[in-house]
C-alpha cells in the first residue's frame, strides 16, 4: 500500500498566515474559535432557560450570536470533511488505528480521553485569553500574550502526542 504524503507544516502555516490576511482584509475579523461553544451554549440557554440567561452578566457583554466565528468553525469542520474524501483518508471509525496500535481498542478509553483532553483543551484556552487561532491572530497584531501562549500550545501538544504515541513505528 502506498503511503501518502502530508502537507508540508510549513507551506501549511504560510497558507494559514494567508488565509488570515484575506479574512483581515476582506472582512475585518480575525481567526479565533473558543468563544464559539460558550456563545452557542448561550443560544441555547437563551432558549431553553430565558430567565436565568438573562440574568448572566457575561451574554450581556457578549452576546450569544451565531456570527462568523461559528461559521469558521462550521467551515474547519466541511473543509477537513472535503480534504479527507478527496485525498481518499477519510473513514468512520471510533478508534483511530494509531491510537488501537498503542493503546487498544477500547472505545471508552479512546472516548474518555477525547473528553478529557477536550476539557483541559478549552479551559487552556480561556486561561490563555483565546485559541491557538486566536493566538495566531494575536501574534499577527503583534500582541505579547499571543507570543507567550502559541509556544505553549506547541508545547502541550508536543508533550501529549510524545507521551501518547512513544516509540511508535
Amino acid at each position: 500500500m502506498e503511503e501518502r504524503k502530508s502537507l508540508n507544516p510549513y507551506l501549511g502555516g504560510a497558507l494559514a498566515g494567508i488565509l488570515l490576511t484575506l479574512s483581515v482584509v476582506f472582512t475585518n475579523n480575525f481567526f479565533g474559535t473558543s468563544t464559539t461553544l460558550v456563545r452557542l451554549a448561550g443560544k441555547l440557554e437563551s432558549l431553553l432557560a430565558p430567565s436565568h440567561f438573562a440574568s448572566l452578566k457575561y451574554f450581556q457583554q457578549i452576546p450569544p450570536l451565531i456570527d462568523w466565528q461559528a461559521m469558521f468553525v462550521a467551515g474547519i469542520f466541511i473543509g477537513s470533511l472535503v480534504s479527507a474524501i478527496v485525498a481518499g483518508d477519510f473513514k468512520m471509525q471510533a478508534v483511530p488505528d494509531m491510537w488501537q496500535k498503542k493503546l487498544g481498542p477500547s472505545r471508552g478509553k479512546r472516548f474518555l480521553a477525547a473528553f478529557v483532553g477536550g476539557i483541559i483543551a478549552v479551559i487552556g484556552a480561556r486561561i490563555a485569553g483565546g485559541c491557538p487561532s486566536g493566538q495566531l491572530s494575536a501574534m499577527v497584531q503583534l500582541s505579547l500574550l499571543g507570543f507567550i501562549a502559541m509556544p505553549f500550545f506547541f508545547l502541550g501538544g508536543l508533550t501529549a502526542v510524545r507521551f501518547i504515541y512513544r516509540g511508535r513505528d
